[in-house]
């Protein structure tokens, strides 16, 4: 299995390929602007990829990393399984017990 590393940047890679025009916006960044915030354009240009990929999951009424499961897993079960394992583990941190954490994220309990 790939590292949550490697399944962001798949998932950024593939955000990019159904997102042309994300792509356009980026390859056209100011390089004065990136020069403005103290950051080369290559930082500049990764800012503005996660803002994009972020805001499509919001869109989409995700997490990021939901978004980065759902770009990267090969199947809508292998997705719902992981996401569902990643909600509980999430859960489990925040102390909560998985009843109510369900409740609060309107997950099916």
């Amino acid at each position: 299995m790939s590292s949550p590393g490697e399944n962001h940047q798949r998932a950024l890679d593939r955000f990019l390929a159904e997102h042309p025009e994300v792509a356009t916006q980026l390859a056209n960044l100011n390089p004065l602007a990136a020069q403005a915030k103290g950051e080369t354009l290559e930082q500049y240009r990764a800012e503005r990829l996660h803002e994009a990929f972020e805001a499509q999951a919001e869109r989409l009424g995700l997490f990021a990393w939901e978004l980065t499961l759902k770009l990267t897993t090969d199947t809508v079960e292998a997705y719902e399984t992981q996401r569902l394992e990643v909600h509980k583990e999430v859960a489990q941190m925040a102390g909560l017990s998985w009843a109510d954490y369900c409740q609060l994220h309107d997950l099916p309990g």
